[in-house]
């Protein structure tokens, strides 16, 4: 896939699942296959403590049913092992890997995604040489969420800055059924799940709910 396609597939994700190794207890790849089903069509594989081999083994397992069903596959952190698993692409927060450095390790067919939780840091993104520019950024926490307990959450105010900006963006953080809502009125016109989706009895009724929501804001 060329880079030009992999950012088309990015600017036409509605719903983007962000799960570790083993989500609720069962396998990534059980859990992915019924959310894509549902809807899902970007999946982050984010795992802080999963080894190496075993993040390149996920990606691995991943790649045929992703590229079965167009769905985009990125990691979370680690642009060299995104390289050596298949992945789409590379995420990295703001505390990670330069972009400008995760560039030089994925190189211009992958894509890589940046977290941005100010206005700054979204203004920030494409300042300077466009190697140091992120593909695409996550928006958030949006609301609390243990998966980012750290992060006191933001609100969906900078929706609307991100909007305003060049970079196509999914907003993220403690979204699922009951919070979507002002998220989507806001002007978010993708959004970012975890525990809503992988930790969910039934993965692919959950995303075929949000991405519902998704949609018929979209239409």
């Amino acid at each position: 896939m060329t880079p030009e396609e992999r950012r088309a597939r990015f600017a036409a994700v509605h719903l983007y699942l962000v799960a570790p190794l083993a989500p609720n207890g069962r396998t990534l790849l059980d859990v992915a296959t019924h959310a894509i089903a549902g809807g899902v069509d970007a999946l982050q594989v984010r795992d802080k403590t999963a080894t190496d081999d075993e993040l390149v083994a996920a990606l691995r397992i991943l790649r045929p049913l992703c590229d079965l069903t167009g769905t985009l596959l990125i990691l979370n952190d680690r642009p060299d092992l995104a390289v050596a698993g298949g992945a789409d692409g590379v995420h990295v927060g703001q505390d990670d890997l330069p972009v400008a450095q995760a560039r030089q390790i994925v190189g211009e067919d992958r894509l890589i995604g940046l977290s941005t939780h100010t206005d700054k840091q979204i203004d920030a993104a494409t300042v300077g040489d466009p190697i140091h520019h992120p593909d695409h950024i996550g928006v958030g926490p949006i609301h609390a969420t243990p998966t980012k307990a750290e992060a006191a959450p933001i609100g969906t105010d900078l929706i609307g800055h991100a909007l305003r900006g060049p970079l196509p963006f999914v907003a993220i953080g403690g979204i699922d059924a009951t919070t979507i809502g002002p998220v989507l009125d806001a002007g978010a016109p993708r959004v970012a799940v975890v525990r809503a989706i992988a930790d969910a009895d039934d993965p692919r009724a959950a995303a075929h709910l949000l991405r519902g929501a998704v949609d018929a804001r979209r239409r």
